[in-house]
């Protein structure tokens, strides 16, 4: 049965039970796609498409991530890439749960004070913008690791349909031609001449990219090596070179992924299984949901005063931290067990006082013994045989650093800028760092991607993630709470208006127009400082809830062009 989405605020109050909340809003609730085998949720139909196709071929989910992550890299080039890198958690149908971190890494020649000036000042363009901001890329290492140990399909069957998407073109949206518009002359500058991409280029229009049809082409002939050791990577690192870049053929040769073990939490009666470092987003999630557990949020009610202090002071405690202990965990110590714990966070939550903002400028890291963009995207996908993964990839910046390699067909990452550049100067995004997060040579930068899995009574229950930079993990946390506390379906979950804090600045971010004027004068009463006017999108969700009836709901965000489809 599938169920048409509503482009509509839904805002479903609930009482919550022991077993599925149950909605009790005289407003009509808002359901997503539902299926009964299996589901695709991600930025773009095609893509979503694709990796639906790949599943009802006989592939497992881990044959549609490499299918989806590459028609990402085709359709939605502001995220989707070859030239960037990610994050998965899994979990098999046996309830095994694992993570890959294809992050990318800082090249060999990389040093700490590179984007310093000679005051020892940052120079943010450097670090945002050409060749010296791209890390070494990831995503091909990943989705080549991931198939090596479960995919069944081969490179071939998988890779095919995306090549084909690639040569006959894909229709830009309104959002793309917006976007593409507001970038173009940054495009020009950045590479020193025309692209494909800086091309007047409007809504309806089929954008063909055969270049990186020929890209994949070879990729599926030579596998990773293509990349990583072949003509694909010598081109890349040519390009690179030419535009006064610092990347080398050994530094594409010693780029590998790693597995990770994820973090895991409870929360209530949920098992959260989330991404662990130098992703921060398990970690600053366990923190947030660990310190607003004792509170009664579905009491309290959905956006209500109560709620978003709690859930604000929460963020800001959990913030400050992960500006000072996060990183890669290949080169610094990250006592992950105490960050988490009950004791710790308990500690942290203190001098929380409902009748006051706690003033980030009084708050620092917490104490222990001894001791991120919003141009990303996101994917989630539950198969037929009751596997389960969650997603996150990117360039950093839109478009990444705007660099584009056009024999190859795609745009280069800017992580170097989610480094520490500066320890106690913000990235792109206002996030801070210190020296857990300074830039080494192999060392792979923090990250704020959330990709998450959550179990309900020791059954697989949700996936779901976001794009958002900074804003990854508040709007992860918000849409798990939004069904757990709120009692919503996936689609008005992902719908529901959003906030963010971040520790610093000391501004609680609100989606515009979408927040009782009300609560926003309680709120500044108390003490907070809030911006409505600021028109960032806090996340595009992508989630897929498993309902009591094991049917699938596929929640696509309306903030883009994102797309649930399944079977």
């Amino acid at each position: 049965m599938r169920l048409l989405y509503l482009l509509l605020f839904t805002l479903v109050i609930s009482c919550k039970t022991n077993q599925e909340p149950k909605i009790t809003s005289e407003i009509k609730p808002v359901f997503g796609v539902i299926e009964k085998n299996a589901m695709v949720v991600s930025a773009r139909k095609e893509a979503s498409k694709i990796g639906k196709d790949i599943l009802q071929k006989g592939g497992n989910a881990f044959d549609a991530m490499v299918a989806t992550e590459m028609a990402l890299a085709v359709s939605y080039p502001y995220a989707g890439n070859l030239g960037g890198g990610g994050f998965m958690v899994y979990r098999k149908n046996n309830g095994e749960t694992g993570a890959i971190d294809y992050r990318e890494k800082a090249p060999l020649a990389a040093s700490k004070d590179m984007y310093l000036d000679e005051n020892g000042d940052p120079i943010p363009e450097k670090s945002q913008l050409g060749p010296l901001a791209v890390g070494v890329p990831g995503t091909i290492a990943g989705i080549f690791e991931v198939h090596k140990k479960f995919g069944t399909l081969s490179i071939k069957e998988l890779l095919t349909p995306v090549v084909e998407l690639a040569k006959k073109g894909y229709v830009i949206t309104e959002n793309q031609e917006k976007r593409l518009e507001h970038f173009r002359e940054l495009f020009i500058e950045t590479n020193k001449d025309t692209i494909l991409y800086a091309k007047t280029i409007k809504a309806n229009d089929t954008l063909k990219n055969p270049m990186l049809a020929k890209t994949l082409e070879r990729i599926i002939e030579n596998g990773k090596d293509e990349f990583y050791q072949g003509v694909t990577g010598e081109k890349l690192v040519a390009y690179i070179k030419s535009q006064g870049g610092i990347m080398t053929m050994e530094d594409l040769n010693k780029y590998e992924a790693k597995w990770r073990d994820p973090v895991q939490f409870s929360y209530k009666d949920l098992n959260i299984i989330s991404m662990s470092p130098p992703s921060s987003g398990g970690v600053c999630l366990a923190q947030i949901m660990k310190m607003i557990e004792p509170y009664n949020l579905s009491e309290y009610g959905h956006n209500t005063l109560k709620s978003i202090q709690i859930i604000t002071e929460a963020e800001r405690r959990a913030y400050a931290d992960r500006s000072f202990y996060l990183g890669d965990p290949d080169f610094v110590k990250i006592p992950i067990d105490t960050l988490i714990s009950n004791e710790y966070l308990s500690e942290r939550m203190k001098d929380f006082d409902m009748d006051k903002a706690t003033l980030s400028s009084d708050l620092s890291y917490g104490s222990i013994p001894g001791y991120e963009s919003s141009e990303t995207t996101h994917y989630s996908i539950i198969d037929q045989f009751g596997n389960a993964i969650s997603v996150t990839t990117t360039l950093n910046g839109a478009y990444g650093s705007k660099l584009y390699v056009p024999e190859l067909g795609f745009f280069l990452n800017n992580e170097m800028d989610d480094f520490s550049a500066k320890p106690g100067t913000p990235n792109m995004f206002g996030l801070l760092g210190a020296e857990a997060n300074a830039i080494e040579p192999e060392k792979r930068m923090l990250s704020s991607m959330t990709p998450t899995l959550v179990e309900k009574d020791g059954e697989l229950w949700m996936s779901v993630g976001t794009p958002g930079g900074s804003t990854i993990i508040t709007s992860v946390l918000q849409t798990i709470l939004n069904v757990k506390e709120y009692g919503m379906t996936m689609q008005d979950a992902v719908n529901a208006p959003r906030f963010h804090h971040q520790w610093l600045p000391d501004v609680v971010i609100f989606e515009p127009n979408s927040f009782d004027k009300k609560i926003l004068d309680s709120l500044k009463t108390k003490g907070y400082k809030t911006n409505e006017e600021e028109s960032r999108v806090i996340g595009k969700v992508d989630g897929i809830l498993v309902l009591p009836d094991g049917n699938l709901e596929g929640g696509a965000d309306k903030r883009g062009d994102d797309a649930a489809v399944g079977f």
